[in-house]
């Protein structure tokens, strides 16, 4: 069927084949994948909060009251008194008039931007965006511009180069394989002149960065300067869904007119009542932030002694660029023979030339696993 075998073959002569591993239990640093123990650095878990106790006897709580499915979309009857609470505290939380929940982050991006946007208006993104900020602004059939990545001057010559009467900047608030920080008070400087909006996509900041945990908003105290805030909730908070949140106008403007909103199942009440609990912990423990940071500067004082290379990264995201996808599997490989689960980022997730072991820390790792991380990196060397 259309050749499919020869794409595929072609994948493995590549090095770009995917593959899944089966994971055994509930998202910790040691689990089982595939019937063999592993100490894994490949979870988007930062804060540990996805096996937490208190949050999981939410979820099962709010099952004996909602039951497991929603039933429908939310503008149907699948919007519950649960739902409701999680978008009025996730507002107040963020400093925003409203915030709406959708089922995933991709569904949340692809939402706002093709039902903000239509052809003849212009976006311009940063060039390492999540690919999720691509597809929305294609299939909003806008101009799609590309600036070289946090490079303020760039920005400003897309911004200079096209009229329109709608353009929105989006960009990643943490770059999800480099995890840098984009420098979002110079974007604000540059657009503010510009009768543009800004978007953020915050996924990988948000619950991780600032004193709070607000994000990259609060990590550069510009939260007023950022028109569109997205936010992921299966990440630092440990449960599953996003949310948008700004303006009273986007927020109803969302609800009229984003076809990934209106035309899908609300998430299941349950989760939403667990992430309720994710909130007032992230909210009230800010050791979990501390401890990953904590875990990084091991990693990365350790990681530049053993002659790494590694990125520019202040966050749990610490890749180690390695060069070919072939190279990136064979250490991946390696590790996995010792009993460690790393990523190996191959293209087209990232550029020609710059695969990648991409290492993920959380607040649930301990200092004798991340020491074990390092000697098994240490072998490869």
């Amino acid at each position: 069927m259309f050749e499919l075998k020869q794409f595929l073959q072609h994948q493995k002569d590549l090095g770009l084949y995917r593959s899944r591993k089966v994971c055994d239990g509930m998202q910790k640093p040691e689990q089982v994948y595939d019937g063999k123990p592993m100490l894994s650095f490949c979870s988007n878990d930062y804060l540990g909060l996805a096996s937490d106790k208190r949050v999981a006897k939410s979820f099962q709580q709010a099952v004996d009251k909602y039951g497991v499915g929603s039933g429908a979309a939310h503008l149907i009857n699948g919007h519950t008194n649960a739902h409701h609470a999680l978008e009025e505290e996730i507002a107040e939380f963020t400093g925003r008039e409203r915030a709406l929940l959708f089922s995933t982050g991709y569904m949340a991006n692809l939402g706002v931007v093709s039902a903000l946007l239509n052809r003849g208006d212009v976006v311009i993104a940063d060039k390492l965006v999540h690919a999720s900020l691509i597809d929305a602004a294609k299939l909003s059939e806008a101009k799609l511009l590309r600036y070289q990545h946090v490079n303020i001057d760039s920005l400003k010559m897309r911004l200079e180069s096209h009229q329109a009467n709608k353009k929105i900047i989006m960009t990643d608030g943490v770059f999800s394989m480099d995890g840098d920080i984009a420098p979002l008070p110079e974007i604000v400087k540059k657009v503010k002149s510009n009768n543009s909006a800004i978007m953020v996509d915050d996924a990988h900041g948000f619950g991780v960065l600032g004193n709070h945990g607000r994000g990259c908003i609060e990590h550069f105290n510009c939260n007023k300067d950022i028109d569109i805030l997205m936010g992921t909730l299966g990440k630092a908070f440990g449960t599953f869904g996003a949310f948008i949140a700004g303006s009273e106008a986007l927020i109803e403007t969302l609800i009229q007119a984003s076809r990934s909103y209106i035309f899908t199942t609300a998430m299941p009440a349950a989760i939403a009542e667990a992430t309720r609990t994710s909130l007032k912990i992230l909210q009230n423990e800010n050791h979990r932030r501390e401890k990953c940071q904590a875990l990084i500067k091991q990693f990365r004082q350790a990681g530049k002694q053993l002659g790494l290379e590694l990125v520019e990264s202040p966050t749990p995201i610490q890749p180690i660029i390695v060069g070919s996808a072939e190279k990136a599997v064979a250490m991946s490989n390696q590790l996995a023979e010792q009993g460690i689960l790393v990523s190996a980022i191959r293209p087209p997730t990232v550029p020609d030339g710059t695969a990648r072991l991409r290492v993920t820390f959380s607040a649930a790792h301990t200092e004798q696993q991340v020491d074990k991380l390092l000697c098994g990196l240490e072998s490869l060397m």
